[in-house]
């Protein structure tokens, strides 16, 4: 190590400003040597660089990369293997054939979107039910921030690492799929079809980055690493088994016996406004479109909207434009439950063990 990088005073206070400076070390002119630039990092970076490579090196990361890669690789290989048998004329292949790679199912194996909409919210719980509080009770915490680092640069480095990793896992593992599709079916994606797949992957990202700052809210909230966890898994149960029991309870004790139809698409109406406050039910209804571009509409039809309508695919362009609503309310999720945690760790009172 240059023994002129062991004074604290000479790098100190270049960490402490938050940004990337320059500084001399001392001691070169008491050697004869020319005075060097050292450059400082930024501690946001540094926190962040140390984050991925503790994800990456953990054996619950390897556990969920391999879970995940299992599940996935097995709906594909069940999947592809009707869609083989299936491809008799061009016309099938023009019509989105690639993309039933992630929607198909076979075997009763569910297909690859569907379990990413359900160990998905287990990947962000994993990697942020214990980012705040593991560091509070081994007691690097306070030790961290009596360095020259900021209060935001940890929580913020904390979330980008984790978002890194996961946005990392679900393209790689959706680029994966891709190139088995391909191997095996001897059909490449169109441009479209691709597109639609990278816009499936960004939001997958954002449906689990949900999640992940929903854990580390509870991280932020509770002092037990198990409390934090408990929390979140009961958040994502409720969600996915309790919330529909009591959509339906709701719907039997709404929905009128009139055969008015503006009472009828009223009642839909009002469902659906209560079930997209799910976010497994924005996620499933985003990725339909996306992945099914024959589906045209998210909400209830009259019979005067159906006749005449065209059955053709909906152009990349219009599904966007179909599911903005949906992608709009999980990045609203995502900031909101993130700005929550923020503030609760920028008010808590830290103290040394």
């Amino acid at each position: 190590m240059n023994r002129s990088l062991r004074h604290p005073t000479q790098w100190l206070p270049a960490l402490a400003s938050g940004l990337r400076r320059v500084v001399r070390p001392g001691g070169a002119e008491r050697n004869g040597t020319a005075p060097s630039k050292v450059a400082v990092p930024n501690p946001f970076w540094v926190i962040v660089h140390k984050e991925i490579g503790d994800h990456v090196r953990s054996w619950r990361y390897s556990l969920l990369l391999g879970l995940m890669a299992l599940t996935c690789i097995a709906s594909v290989y069940t999947a592809s293997l009707g869609m083989k048998d299936a491809i008799s004329t061009e016309e099938e292949v023009r019509s989105f054939f690639f993309l039933k790679l992630y929607t198909a199912s076979s075997s009763g194996i569910p297909p690859f979107m569907t379990f990413v909409s359900f160990l998905g919210p287990l990947i962000g719980i994993g990697l942020g039910f214990d980012a705040v509080n593991a560091e509070r009770n081994k007691g690097t915490l306070s030790r961290m921030l009596a360095q020259p680092i900021h209060r935001d640069d940890l929580i913020n480095a904390k979330f980008a690492a984790s978002f890194i990793v996961v946005a990392v896992l679900f393209f790689a593992l959706g680029f994966l799929v891709a190139g088995f599709g391909i191997v095996v079916l001897g059909v490449p994606p169109t441009p479209e079809e691709f597109w639609r797949m990278v816009g499936f992957l960004l939001l997958s990202t954002v449906y689990v980055g949900f999640w992940l700052n929903l854990s580390i809210l509870f991280s932020v909230r509770f002092r037990q690493a198990a409390t934090s966890a408990l929390s979140a898994i009961s958040v994502w149960i409720f969600f996915l088994v309790f919330y529909g029991m009591i959509i339906d309870l709701v719907a039997n004790a709404l929905l009128s016996d009139s055969a008015d139809p503006e009472s009828l698409m009223r009642d839909q109406g009002l469902l659906l406004l209560l079930s997209r406050l799910s976010p497994s039910q924005l996620f499933g209804e985003a990725t339909t479109t996306l992945l099914v571009p024959s589906v045209r509409s998210l909400g209830p039809l009259t019979m005067e909207q159906i006749v005449g309508a065209i059955p053709s695919p909906l152009p990349l362009g219009q599904s966007l434009l179909l599911v903005w609503p949906q992608l709009t309310g999980l990045i609203a999720a995502t900031v909101v439950t993130f700005a929550i945690s923020y503030a609760l760790f920028m008010r808590q009172e830290i103290r040394s063990r």
